[in-house]
């Protein structure tokens, strides 16, 4: 019995860990988006300043993070970013946990994403 409950706990930790994906925001396109939605989870100054075109603004560190992620249905396919990669890692964590179906997390930033459009 043990053997099996150890079976269904792996299984359920697996298909948590394999919904969230990465891909360089360097190779983002806004025909990427169809039917999702483009997450950027910096402070409301950093996206002042500039972000993604059809962006959604919801900051990681705010309070209200979580009730704000309640409002994106989670049939749809949420692409995450931030200035760097590392709060849009632990965003899409979190997306993840709360049953988001495809989580798609934008490598590299905003900078990264700046740097590539100077180039």
């Amino acid at each position: 019995m043990k053997f099996y409950y150890l079976l269904l706990v792996l299984c359920v930790m697996n298909l948590g860990c394999a919904q969230s994906k990465g891909k360089p925001i360097t190779e983002f396109s806004q025909n990427d988006i169809g039917s999702g939605i483009l997450l950027d989870v910096r402070t409301p100054d950093e996206y002042a300043s500039g972000h993604l075109e059809k962006a959604v603004n919801m900051n990681l560190f705010d309070a209200d993070f979580i009730k704000n992620i309640d409002t994106i249905a989670k049939g749809r396919t949420v692409y995450v970013y931030c200035k760097k990669g590392g709060r849009s890692a632990k965003a899409a964590h979190v997306l993840d946990s709360l049953g988001f179906k495809q989580v798609i997390d934008l490598e590299g930033g905003y900078d990264a994403f700046i740097s590539d459009k100077k180039n």
